[in-house]
């Protein structure tokens, strides 16, 4: 079993942020593969399926982003799990807007839903990076991520959803770079 969390703040108000653009990930893939309706648990909403023969927990913490590794470790620490069973999907500042990476452990990039995580588990889980871009200047950081995705962003925000959401096999199968590689493609920037 597998448990990929969607980072993100709960609320209808919070909804479009691009600092909950992990929910929205969660949600087009639970969407996509068939995954049950909705139950609360382990301080969040969870939602079991399969992808392909790999059995996946859905989780979206109840918790706000700061808190959102208390979560994921009672999750864990529930199905008896390591911390490279746990896939985190989360807004990136340092990628371009509506590109898709992928990495196991590293730095937490002063990312409190990261630093969280982290903190309750340990490093060595991986992420899915989902680029929001970056403002320009520190001061604008915190307004831009918890801001709403502008009108004109709605399209290229779906369509980068909907390809990580199809191309979530591999990511179930541990093929990180194939993953990366058929979203790039999808999205009309693979090389």
């Amino acid at each position: 079993m597998q448990i990929w969390v969607g980072l993100g703040n709960p609320g209808a108000q919070y909804a479009l942020n691009r600092h909950n653009v992990g929910f929205m990930a969660i949600d087009t893939i639970a969407d996509l593969h068939g995954f049950s309706p909705v139950k609360k648990a382990f301080q969040g909403w969870t939602q079991e399926g399969r992808i392909g023969p790999d059995k996946i927990l859905l989780l979206k913490p109840a918790t706000f982003m700061n808190e959102s590794g208390r979560s994921v470790g009672e999750a864990m620490r529930f199905y008896k799990l390591d911390t490279g069973d746990v896939t985190v999907f989360h807004d990136e500042l340092d990628i371009a807007p509506f590109r898709v990476k992928v990495k196991v452990g590293g730095g937490t990039a002063g990312h409190n839903g990261l630093r969280s995580t982290e903190a309750h588990i340990g490093n060595a889980f991986r992420r899915i990076r989902l680029g929001i871009g970056h403002p320009g200047h520190k001061d604008k950081v915190s307004p831009y991520v918890l801001g709403n995705y502008a009108k004109a962003e709605m399209d290229p925000l779906s369509d980068m959803l909907g390809a990580v959401a199809a191309e979530a096999p591999w990511l179930a199968k541990g093929d990180d770079v194939r993953f990366m590689n058929d979203v790039a493609l999808r999205l009309g920037d693979g090389k």
